[in-house]
Protein backbone atom coordinates (compact mmCIF):
# COMPACT_ATOMS: atom_id res chain seq x y z
CA UNK A 1 0.00 0.00 0.00
CA UNK A 2 1.24 3.48 -0.86
CA UNK A 3 2.06 5.23 2.40
CA UNK A 4 1.31 8.76 1.19
CA UNK A 5 -1.32 10.07 -1.19
CA UNK A 6 1.33 11.70 -3.39
CA UNK A 7 2.70 8.20 -4.13
CA UNK A 8 -0.60 7.43 -5.85
CA UNK A 9 0.10 10.26 -8.30
CA UNK A 10 3.53 8.80 -9.07
CA UNK A 11 1.97 5.38 -9.68
CA UNK A 12 -0.68 6.82 -12.01
CA UNK A 13 1.99 8.69 -13.95
CA UNK A 14 4.08 5.56 -14.44
CA UNK A 15 1.04 3.56 -15.57
CA UNK A 16 -0.80 6.05 -17.81
CA UNK A 17 1.25 9.23 -18.31
CA UNK A 18 -0.72 10.57 -21.29
CA UNK A 19 -4.21 9.87 -19.95
CA UNK A 20 -6.21 12.95 -18.89
CA UNK A 21 -6.39 13.10 -15.10
CA UNK A 22 -8.32 16.32 -14.51
CA UNK A 23 -10.47 18.64 -16.55
CA UNK A 24 -12.31 21.83 -15.62
CA UNK A 25 -15.93 22.05 -16.70
CA UNK A 26 -15.96 25.86 -16.75
CA UNK A 27 -12.74 26.47 -18.71
CA UNK A 28 -12.13 23.27 -20.65
CA UNK A 29 -8.58 23.10 -19.30
CA UNK A 30 -7.15 19.60 -18.89
CA UNK A 31 -4.02 18.03 -17.46
CA UNK A 32 -2.61 14.53 -17.95
CA UNK A 33 -1.23 12.38 -15.17
CA UNK A 34 2.30 13.23 -16.28
CA UNK A 35 1.41 16.92 -16.41
CA UNK A 36 -0.12 16.83 -12.93
CA UNK A 37 2.90 14.96 -11.60
CA UNK A 38 5.22 17.63 -13.03
CA UNK A 39 3.05 20.44 -11.64
CA UNK A 40 3.05 18.88 -8.15
CA UNK A 41 6.84 18.57 -8.33
CA UNK A 42 7.10 22.23 -9.31
CA UNK A 43 4.91 23.22 -6.36
CA UNK A 44 7.08 21.22 -3.96
CA UNK A 45 10.24 22.77 -5.40
CA UNK A 46 8.77 26.29 -5.40
CA UNK A 47 7.75 25.99 -1.76
CA UNK A 48 11.25 24.83 -0.86
CA UNK A 49 12.89 27.69 -2.76
CA UNK A 50 10.58 30.09 -0.90
CA UNK A 51 12.06 28.89 2.39
CA UNK A 52 9.20 26.61 3.40
CA UNK A 53 10.30 23.44 5.18
CA UNK A 54 8.75 20.16 6.28
CA UNK A 55 5.97 20.66 8.81
CA UNK A 56 5.09 24.20 7.71
CA UNK A 57 1.39 24.73 7.05
CA UNK A 58 0.14 25.88 3.64
CA UNK A 59 -3.43 27.15 3.47
CA UNK A 60 -5.30 26.41 0.23
CA UNK A 61 -8.10 28.93 -0.34
CA UNK A 62 -9.25 28.23 -3.89
CA UNK A 63 -12.25 26.80 -5.68
CA UNK A 64 -12.23 23.36 -7.36
CA UNK A 65 -9.53 23.80 -9.99
CA UNK A 66 -6.38 22.11 -11.28
CA UNK A 67 -4.16 24.35 -9.14
CA UNK A 68 -5.91 23.17 -5.98
CA UNK A 69 -5.05 19.53 -6.72
CA UNK A 70 -1.48 20.36 -7.77
CA UNK A 71 -0.94 22.44 -4.64
CA UNK A 72 -2.37 19.77 -2.36
CA UNK A 73 -0.22 17.01 -3.83
CA UNK A 74 2.87 19.25 -3.99
CA UNK A 75 2.48 20.21 -0.34
CA UNK A 76 2.23 16.54 0.66
CA UNK A 77 5.23 15.71 -1.50
CA UNK A 78 7.25 18.42 0.23
CA UNK A 79 6.26 16.92 3.63
CA UNK A 80 4.46 20.10 4.56
CA UNK A 81 0.88 20.29 5.87
CA UNK A 82 -2.08 21.22 3.68
CA UNK A 83 -4.82 23.37 5.24
CA UNK A 84 -7.73 23.46 2.75
CA UNK A 85 -10.46 25.94 3.70
CA UNK A 86 -13.86 26.87 2.37
CA UNK A 87 -13.23 29.48 -0.35
CA UNK A 88 -16.45 31.20 0.70
CA UNK A 89 -15.32 31.70 4.30
CA UNK A 90 -15.80 35.17 5.75
CA UNK A 91 -12.73 37.29 6.58
CA UNK A 92 -13.06 36.68 10.32
CA UNK A 93 -13.14 32.92 9.78
CA UNK A 94 -10.01 33.03 7.63
CA UNK A 95 -8.23 35.13 10.27
CA UNK A 96 -9.09 32.61 12.96
CA UNK A 97 -7.88 29.65 10.88
CA UNK A 98 -4.68 31.45 9.89
CA UNK A 99 -3.87 32.23 13.51
CA UNK A 100 -4.88 28.80 14.79
CA UNK A 101 -2.98 26.81 12.16
CA UNK A 102 0.05 29.11 12.02
CA UNK A 103 0.01 28.84 8.22
CA UNK A 104 3.11 30.42 6.65
CA UNK A 105 1.66 30.68 3.14
CA UNK A 106 -1.77 31.00 1.53
CA UNK A 107 -2.67 30.03 -2.04
CA UNK A 108 -5.66 32.11 -3.26
CA UNK A 109 -7.50 32.65 -6.53
CA UNK A 110 -9.78 35.34 -7.94
CA UNK A 111 -12.73 34.07 -5.89
CA UNK A 112 -10.93 34.38 -2.57
CA UNK A 113 -8.25 37.01 -3.08
CA UNK A 114 -10.16 39.91 -1.51
CA UNK A 115 -11.06 37.99 1.63
CA UNK A 116 -7.60 36.45 1.97
CA UNK A 117 -5.83 39.79 1.51
CA UNK A 118 -7.95 41.32 4.26
CA UNK A 119 -7.33 38.35 6.54
CA UNK A 120 -3.57 38.31 5.95
CA UNK A 121 -3.41 42.07 6.57
CA UNK A 122 -5.36 41.64 9.81
CA UNK A 123 -3.03 38.90 11.01
CA UNK A 124 -0.01 41.05 10.08
CA UNK A 125 -1.33 43.98 12.08
CA UNK A 126 -1.99 41.77 15.09
CA UNK A 127 1.51 40.29 14.92
CA UNK A 128 3.06 43.76 14.64
CA UNK A 129 1.07 45.00 17.64
CA UNK A 130 2.22 41.98 19.64
CA UNK A 131 5.84 42.76 18.67
CA UNK A 132 6.45 39.12 17.82
CA UNK A 133 9.06 37.82 15.39
CA UNK A 134 6.50 35.51 13.75
CA UNK A 135 6.20 36.53 10.08
CA UNK A 136 2.79 37.16 8.58
CA UNK A 137 1.66 34.59 6.01
CA UNK A 138 2.89 35.04 2.46
CA UNK A 139 0.34 35.14 -0.32
CA UNK A 140 0.48 33.33 -3.67
CA UNK A 141 -2.24 34.33 -6.12
CA UNK A 142 -3.66 32.47 -9.09
CA UNK A 143 -4.78 34.48 -12.14
CA UNK A 144 -5.05 37.79 -10.29
CA UNK A 145 -3.25 41.13 -10.44
CA UNK A 146 -0.41 41.13 -7.94
CA UNK A 147 -0.09 43.61 -5.11
CA UNK A 148 3.22 44.49 -3.41
CA UNK A 149 4.71 41.56 -1.52
CA UNK A 150 2.64 38.92 -3.29
CA UNK A 151 3.90 36.12 -5.50
CA UNK A 152 2.13 34.72 -8.55
CA UNK A 153 1.31 31.07 -9.10
CA UNK A 154 3.34 31.14 -12.32
CA UNK A 155 6.37 32.28 -10.35
CA UNK A 156 5.87 29.56 -7.72
CA UNK A 157 5.88 26.78 -10.33
CA UNK A 158 8.30 28.29 -12.84
CA UNK A 159 11.22 26.00 -12.04
CA UNK A 160 11.73 22.28 -11.75
CA UNK A 161 14.23 20.92 -9.30
CA UNK A 162 15.49 17.87 -7.51
CA UNK A 163 12.94 16.01 -5.41
CA UNK A 164 12.67 17.19 -1.82
CA UNK A 165 15.22 14.99 0.03
CA UNK A 166 14.21 12.53 2.71
CA UNK A 167 11.32 10.13 3.20
CA UNK A 168 7.86 10.76 4.54
CA UNK A 169 6.89 9.23 7.88
CA UNK A 170 3.37 7.79 7.43
CA UNK A 171 2.48 8.99 10.94
CA UNK A 172 3.49 12.57 10.22
CA UNK A 173 0.81 15.22 9.79
CA UNK A 174 -0.47 15.65 6.23
CA UNK A 175 -3.67 17.71 6.44
CA UNK A 176 -5.48 19.97 8.88
CA UNK A 177 -9.23 20.06 8.22
CA UNK A 178 -11.46 22.33 10.27
CA UNK A 179 -14.50 20.57 11.64
CA UNK A 180 -16.90 20.86 14.54
CA UNK A 181 -15.37 17.88 16.30
CA UNK A 182 -17.39 16.47 19.19
CA UNK A 183 -17.02 19.37 21.61
CA UNK A 184 -17.93 22.92 20.64
CA UNK A 185 -16.12 25.36 18.41
CA UNK A 186 -14.63 24.14 15.13
CA UNK A 187 -11.19 22.59 15.53
CA UNK A 188 -8.71 21.21 13.05
CA UNK A 189 -8.65 17.44 12.76
CA UNK A 190 -5.09 16.17 12.32
CA UNK A 191 -5.01 13.66 9.47
CA UNK A 192 -1.76 11.80 8.98
CA UNK A 193 -0.41 10.37 5.73
CA UNK A 194 -1.27 6.96 7.19
CA UNK A 195 -4.92 7.87 7.82
CA UNK A 196 -5.48 9.31 4.34
CA UNK A 197 -3.85 6.39 2.53
CA UNK A 198 -5.60 3.83 4.74
CA UNK A 199 -9.10 5.09 3.96
CA UNK A 200 -8.34 5.21 0.24
CA UNK A 201 -7.16 1.59 0.42
CA UNK A 202 -10.17 0.54 2.52
CA UNK A 203 -12.63 2.07 0.04
CA UNK A 204 -10.76 0.50 -2.87
CA UNK A 205 -11.46 -2.98 -1.44
CA UNK A 206 -15.22 -2.56 -1.87
CA UNK A 207 -16.62 -4.86 -4.57
CA UNK A 208 -17.75 -3.77 -7.09
CA UNK A 209 -15.44 -0.74 -6.89
CA UNK A 210 -16.98 2.65 -6.20
CA UNK A 211 -14.69 4.11 -8.89
CA UNK A 212 -12.66 2.27 -11.53
CA UNK A 213 -10.05 3.32 -14.06
CA UNK A 214 -12.58 3.71 -16.89
CA UNK A 215 -14.78 6.09 -14.95
CA UNK A 216 -15.32 9.80 -15.46
CA UNK A 217 -16.10 11.26 -12.05
CA UNK A 218 -18.08 14.42 -11.33
CA UNK A 219 -15.91 16.65 -9.14
CA UNK A 220 -18.64 18.92 -7.81
CA UNK A 221 -18.01 18.16 -4.15
CA UNK A 222 -15.73 20.87 -2.75
CA UNK A 223 -12.13 19.76 -2.41
CA UNK A 224 -11.72 21.61 0.88
CA UNK A 225 -14.18 19.08 2.36
CA UNK A 226 -12.81 15.67 3.34
CA UNK A 227 -15.47 13.91 1.23
CA UNK A 228 -14.26 15.55 -1.98
CA UNK A 229 -10.59 15.59 -0.95
CA UNK A 230 -10.00 12.00 0.11
CA UNK A 231 -13.10 9.94 -0.63
CA UNK A 232 -13.39 11.18 -4.23
CA UNK A 233 -10.01 12.61 -5.28
CA UNK A 234 -8.26 9.81 -3.37
CA UNK A 235 -10.09 7.12 -5.37
CA UNK A 236 -9.51 8.99 -8.64
CA UNK A 237 -5.77 8.92 -7.87
CA UNK A 238 -5.84 5.28 -6.82
CA UNK A 239 -7.85 4.04 -9.80
CA UNK A 240 -6.42 6.44 -12.46
CA UNK A 241 -9.91 7.67 -13.30
CA UNK A 242 -10.67 11.10 -14.82
CA UNK A 243 -12.20 13.82 -12.69
CA UNK A 244 -14.21 16.74 -14.06
CA UNK A 245 -13.79 19.67 -11.65
CA UNK A 246 -16.86 21.81 -11.07
CA UNK A 247 -17.07 24.92 -8.92
CA UNK A 248 -20.46 24.96 -7.23
CA UNK A 249 -23.66 23.04 -7.84
CA UNK A 250 -26.33 24.12 -10.29
CA UNK A 251 -29.16 21.63 -10.96
CA UNK A 252 -29.45 22.21 -14.71
CA UNK A 253 -25.76 22.96 -15.24
CA UNK A 254 -24.64 19.81 -13.48
CA UNK A 255 -26.89 17.69 -15.69
CA UNK A 256 -25.44 19.39 -18.78
CA UNK A 257 -21.95 18.45 -17.58
CA UNK A 258 -23.03 14.84 -16.95
CA UNK A 259 -24.26 14.59 -20.54
CA UNK A 260 -21.39 16.51 -22.17
CA UNK A 261 -18.60 14.71 -20.30
CA UNK A 262 -20.27 11.26 -20.16
CA UNK A 263 -19.97 11.22 -16.38
CA UNK A 264 -20.26 7.69 -15.01
CA UNK A 265 -19.83 8.24 -11.25
CA UNK A 266 -21.71 10.89 -9.26
CA UNK A 267 -20.43 11.50 -5.73
CA UNK A 268 -22.80 14.15 -4.37
CA UNK A 269 -24.27 15.55 -1.16
CA UNK A 270 -27.88 14.69 -0.18
CA UNK A 271 -29.47 18.07 -1.06
CA UNK A 272 -28.61 17.47 -4.73
CA UNK A 273 -31.39 14.90 -5.11
CA UNK A 274 -34.18 17.23 -4.01
CA UNK A 275 -33.03 19.80 -6.57
CA UNK A 276 -32.70 17.24 -9.36
CA UNK A 277 -36.16 15.82 -8.69
CA UNK A 278 -37.59 19.19 -9.75
CA UNK A 279 -35.92 19.03 -13.19
CA UNK A 280 -38.13 17.82 -16.08
CA UNK A 281 -36.68 14.93 -18.05
CA UNK A 282 -34.18 14.05 -15.31
CA UNK A 283 -34.21 10.35 -16.11
CA UNK A 284 -33.07 10.93 -19.72
CA UNK A 285 -30.18 13.18 -18.66
CA UNK A 286 -28.51 10.63 -16.39
CA UNK A 287 -27.88 8.18 -19.22
CA UNK A 288 -24.07 7.80 -18.81
CA UNK A 289 -24.28 7.28 -15.03
CA UNK A 290 -23.56 3.86 -13.52
CA UNK A 291 -22.97 4.73 -9.84
CA UNK A 292 -24.31 7.38 -7.48
CA UNK A 293 -22.62 7.90 -4.11
CA UNK A 294 -24.13 10.01 -1.34
CA UNK A 295 -22.53 10.98 1.93
CA UNK A 296 -21.80 13.77 4.46
CA UNK A 297 -25.39 13.81 5.80
CA UNK A 298 -28.40 11.48 6.13
CA UNK A 299 -30.71 11.10 3.14
CA UNK A 300 -34.45 10.72 3.64
CA UNK A 301 -35.57 7.17 2.70
CA UNK A 302 -38.64 8.43 0.83
CA UNK A 303 -36.46 10.67 -1.35
CA UNK A 304 -34.09 7.78 -2.04
CA UNK A 305 -36.94 5.54 -3.10
CA UNK A 306 -38.59 8.23 -5.25
CA UNK A 307 -35.32 9.02 -7.02
CA UNK A 308 -34.59 5.35 -7.74
CA UNK A 309 -38.15 4.71 -8.94
CA UNK A 310 -37.91 7.63 -11.36
CA UNK A 311 -34.37 7.12 -12.70
CA UNK A 312 -33.70 3.41 -12.17
CA UNK A 313 -30.45 4.35 -10.42
CA UNK A 314 -29.72 3.20 -6.89
CA UNK A 315 -28.15 5.67 -4.48
CA UNK A 316 -25.30 4.12 -2.49
CA UNK A 317 -25.19 5.82 0.87
CA UNK A 318 -22.38 5.97 3.37
CA UNK A 319 -21.51 7.27 6.79
CA UNK A 320 -18.31 9.10 7.53
CA UNK A 321 -16.59 11.83 9.48
CA UNK A 322 -13.67 14.14 8.90
CA UNK A 323 -11.89 12.34 11.75
CA UNK A 324 -12.19 9.04 9.86
CA UNK A 325 -10.72 10.41 6.59
CA UNK A 326 -13.79 10.06 6.02
CA UNK A 327 -15.64 6.86 4.99
CA UNK A 328 -16.74 4.44 7.72
CA UNK A 329 -19.63 2.53 6.16
CA UNK A 330 -21.22 2.05 2.73
CA UNK A 331 -24.35 0.35 1.49
CA UNK A 332 -22.08 -1.25 -1.11
CA UNK A 333 -20.78 -3.36 1.79
CA UNK A 334 -24.29 -4.39 2.90
CA UNK A 335 -25.71 -7.86 2.50
CA UNK A 336 -29.21 -6.45 1.93
CA UNK A 337 -30.80 -3.25 0.69
CA UNK A 338 -32.58 -0.88 3.06
CA UNK A 339 -32.93 2.82 2.15
CA UNK A 340 -32.80 3.75 5.86
CA UNK A 341 -29.37 2.16 6.36
CA UNK A 342 -25.98 3.83 5.84
CA UNK A 343 -24.43 0.43 5.18
CA UNK A 344 -21.85 -1.82 6.74
CA UNK A 345 -18.25 -0.95 7.69
CA UNK A 346 -15.56 -0.86 5.04
CA UNK A 347 -12.91 -3.59 5.20
CA UNK A 348 -10.45 -2.80 7.97
CA UNK A 349 -12.87 -0.64 9.99
CA UNK A 350 -14.57 -1.80 13.19
CA UNK A 351 -17.79 -0.32 14.58
CA UNK A 352 -19.26 -0.90 18.03
CA UNK A 353 -22.05 0.68 20.09
CA UNK A 354 -21.66 1.98 23.63
CA UNK A 355 -24.50 2.88 26.01
CA UNK A 356 -24.52 5.63 28.64
CA UNK A 357 -22.83 3.27 31.14
CA UNK A 358 -19.97 2.56 28.76
CA UNK A 359 -21.19 -0.97 28.04
CA UNK A 360 -22.59 -2.63 24.94
CA UNK A 361 -26.34 -1.93 24.61
CA UNK A 362 -28.86 -4.76 24.70
CA UNK A 363 -29.55 -6.49 21.39
CA UNK A 364 -31.37 -4.14 19.03
CA UNK A 365 -30.90 -1.09 21.26
CA UNK A 366 -29.12 2.01 20.06
CA UNK A 367 -25.89 3.41 21.44
CA UNK A 368 -23.11 5.85 20.67
CA UNK A 369 -21.11 4.81 17.61
CA UNK A 370 -17.43 4.09 18.32
CA UNK A 371 -15.04 3.33 15.47
CA UNK A 372 -11.56 1.84 15.08
CA UNK A 373 -9.23 1.62 12.08
CA UNK A 374 -6.00 2.79 10.49
CA UNK A 375 -7.98 5.61 8.88
CA UNK A 376 -8.60 7.46 12.15
CA UNK A 377 -7.15 10.88 12.80
CA UNK A 378 -4.42 11.71 15.32
CA UNK A 379 -6.53 14.03 17.48
CA UNK A 380 -7.21 17.75 17.22
CA UNK A 381 -4.66 20.42 16.45
CA UNK A 382 -2.27 21.35 17.91
CA UNK A 383 -1.69 18.77 20.67
CA UNK A 384 -3.63 15.74 19.45
CA UNK A 385 -6.34 16.13 22.09
CA UNK A 386 -9.46 13.94 22.06
CA UNK A 387 -8.08 11.43 19.58
CA UNK A 388 -8.53 7.64 19.66
CA UNK A 389 -8.06 5.91 23.02
CA UNK A 390 -5.03 3.66 23.75
CA UNK A 391 -6.84 0.71 22.13
CA UNK A 392 -7.56 2.72 18.98
CA UNK A 393 -11.29 3.33 19.55
CA UNK A 394 -12.85 6.76 19.03
CA UNK A 395 -16.37 7.93 20.04
CA UNK A 396 -18.11 9.70 17.17
CA UNK A 397 -20.84 11.49 19.11
CA UNK A 398 -23.43 9.91 16.81
CA UNK A 399 -26.09 7.44 17.92
CA UNK A 400 -27.19 4.41 15.93
CA UNK A 401 -28.04 0.73 16.03
CA UNK A 402 -26.63 -2.30 14.23
CA UNK A 403 -28.49 -5.20 12.65
CA UNK A 404 -27.33 -8.79 12.99
CA UNK A 405 -25.94 -8.51 9.47
CA UNK A 406 -23.79 -5.55 10.55
CA UNK A 407 -25.68 -2.73 8.86
CA UNK A 408 -25.64 0.61 10.65
CA UNK A 409 -28.72 2.79 11.10
CA UNK A 410 -28.30 6.36 12.34
CA UNK A 411 -30.71 7.47 15.06
CA UNK A 412 -29.56 10.77 16.48
CA UNK A 413 -26.57 12.93 17.33
CA UNK A 414 -25.21 13.45 20.82
CA UNK A 415 -23.63 16.64 19.61
CA UNK A 416 -25.81 19.54 18.48
CA UNK A 417 -24.30 19.65 15.03
CA UNK A 418 -26.41 21.21 12.26
CA UNK A 419 -25.71 19.90 8.75
CA UNK A 420 -26.53 22.35 5.95
CA UNK A 421 -26.11 20.96 2.42
CA UNK A 422 -23.63 18.46 3.81
CA UNK A 423 -21.53 21.10 5.63
CA UNK A 424 -21.15 21.10 9.40
CA UNK A 425 -22.33 24.06 11.46
CA UNK A 426 -21.78 24.09 15.20
CA UNK A 427 -24.39 26.23 16.99
CA UNK A 428 -21.92 27.63 19.54
CA UNK A 429 -19.86 29.25 16.78
CA UNK A 430 -22.93 31.06 15.41
CA UNK A 431 -24.06 31.95 18.92
CA UNK A 432 -20.68 33.50 19.74
CA UNK A 433 -20.85 35.70 16.65
CA UNK A 434 -24.43 36.89 17.30
CA UNK A 435 -23.61 37.52 20.98
CA UNK A 436 -20.98 40.08 19.92
CA UNK A 437 -23.82 42.50 19.18
CA UNK A 438 -24.58 44.94 22.00
CA UNK A 439 -28.27 44.73 21.12
CA UNK A 440 -28.35 41.00 21.91
CA UNK A 441 -28.75 39.82 25.51
CA UNK A 442 -29.08 36.07 24.87
CA UNK A 443 -29.04 33.80 21.84
CA UNK A 444 -29.64 30.13 21.10
CA UNK A 445 -29.07 28.46 17.74
CA UNK A 446 -30.58 25.18 16.54
CA UNK A 447 -31.13 23.33 13.28
CA UNK A 448 -34.49 22.86 11.58
CA UNK A 449 -35.45 20.43 8.82
CA UNK A 450 -35.38 21.78 5.28
CA UNK A 451 -36.39 19.85 2.14
CA UNK A 452 -33.64 21.35 -0.01
CA UNK A 453 -30.61 21.66 2.28
CA UNK A 454 -31.39 18.98 4.85
CA UNK A 455 -31.27 21.50 7.67
CA UNK A 456 -31.15 25.26 8.08
CA UNK A 457 -29.75 27.38 10.90
CA UNK A 458 -32.37 28.99 13.16
CA UNK A 459 -31.50 31.61 15.77
CA UNK A 460 -33.58 32.61 18.81
CA UNK A 461 -32.52 36.05 20.01
CA UNK A 462 -33.45 37.96 23.19
CA UNK A 463 -32.86 41.73 22.85
CA UNK A 464 -30.69 43.56 25.39
CA UNK A 465 -32.86 46.67 25.30
CA UNK A 466 -36.04 47.93 23.71
CA UNK A 467 -35.60 47.71 19.95
CA UNK A 468 -37.79 47.14 16.92
CA UNK A 469 -37.86 43.46 15.97
CA UNK A 470 -37.06 44.17 12.32
CA UNK A 471 -34.11 46.36 13.33
CA UNK A 472 -32.61 43.63 15.53
CA UNK A 473 -33.07 41.00 12.84
CA UNK A 474 -31.36 43.31 10.33
CA UNK A 475 -28.44 43.86 12.71
CA UNK A 476 -28.01 40.13 13.27
CA UNK A 477 -28.10 39.38 9.54
CA UNK A 478 -25.64 42.15 8.68
CA UNK A 479 -23.20 41.07 11.39
CA UNK A 480 -23.35 37.40 10.38
CA UNK A 481 -22.67 38.34 6.76
CA UNK A 482 -19.31 39.82 7.76
CA UNK A 483 -18.33 37.07 10.21
CA UNK A 484 -19.70 33.78 8.91
CA UNK A 485 -19.71 31.77 5.68
CA UNK A 486 -23.08 31.74 3.94
CA UNK A 487 -24.10 28.22 4.99
CA UNK A 488 -23.52 29.10 8.67
CA UNK A 489 -25.74 32.18 8.68
CA UNK A 490 -29.20 31.90 10.26
CA UNK A 491 -31.93 31.45 7.67
CA UNK A 492 -34.58 32.23 10.28
CA UNK A 493 -34.21 34.65 13.21
CA UNK A 494 -36.84 34.73 15.96
CA UNK A 495 -36.85 37.63 18.41
CA UNK A 496 -38.20 36.37 21.76
CA UNK A 497 -38.73 37.94 25.19
CA UNK A 498 -36.97 35.03 26.92
CA UNK A 499 -35.25 31.71 26.24
CA UNK A 500 -36.34 28.51 28.03
CA UNK A 501 -33.81 27.31 30.62
CA UNK A 502 -33.40 24.15 32.70
CA UNK A 503 -33.04 24.25 36.45
CA UNK A 504 -29.27 24.13 36.00
CA UNK A 505 -29.25 27.15 33.71
CA UNK A 506 -28.88 25.41 30.34
CA UNK A 507 -30.98 26.50 27.36
CA UNK A 508 -33.64 23.88 26.62
CA UNK A 509 -32.88 23.49 22.93
CA UNK A 510 -35.18 20.48 22.76
CA UNK A 511 -38.10 22.81 23.43
CA UNK A 512 -36.90 25.18 20.71
CA UNK A 513 -36.62 22.30 18.22
CA UNK A 514 -40.12 21.15 19.18
CA UNK A 515 -41.38 24.68 18.55
CA UNK A 516 -39.82 24.60 15.08
CA UNK A 517 -41.44 21.26 14.32
CA UNK A 518 -44.86 22.61 15.38
CA UNK A 519 -44.29 25.70 13.24
CA UNK A 520 -43.40 23.49 10.25
CA UNK A 521 -46.65 21.57 10.73
CA UNK A 522 -48.63 24.80 10.71
CA UNK A 523 -49.55 24.51 14.38
CA UNK A 524 -47.96 27.88 15.15
CA UNK A 525 -48.28 31.19 13.40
Amino acid sequence: METIVADLLSAATRAEPTKIALSEAATGRTVTWAGLDDLADRVAHGLSVAGMVAGYRVMIATTNRIEFVATYLGVLRARMVAVPINPRSATGEVVRMLVDSGARMVIADSTTIGTVRSAVAGVGEALAAAETSTPKPRLVTIATTLEPGERSWDHLVMETGAPVPGTTDPESLAVLLYTSGTSGRPRAAMLSHRALAANIAQAAEVVPPMINGRDVVLGVLPLFHVYGLNAVLGQVLRQHARMVLVDGFDPEGSLDIIEDEAISVLPVAPPVFAYWMQVPGLEERLGPVRTILSGSAPLAPELTEAFTARTGLRIHQGYGLTEAAPVVTSTQCSASTDPRSVGAPLPGIQVRLVDERGAAPEDGDSGEIWIKGENLFSGYWPDGADGPDPEGWWPTGDVGYLTEAGDLFLVDRLKELVIVSGFNVYPSEVEDVIAELAAVAEVAVIGADDPMTGEVVVAYVKPAQEIEEDELVAQVRAHCETRLAGFKRPTVIHVVPALPYTGTGKVQKGRLRATERRRALGLLE
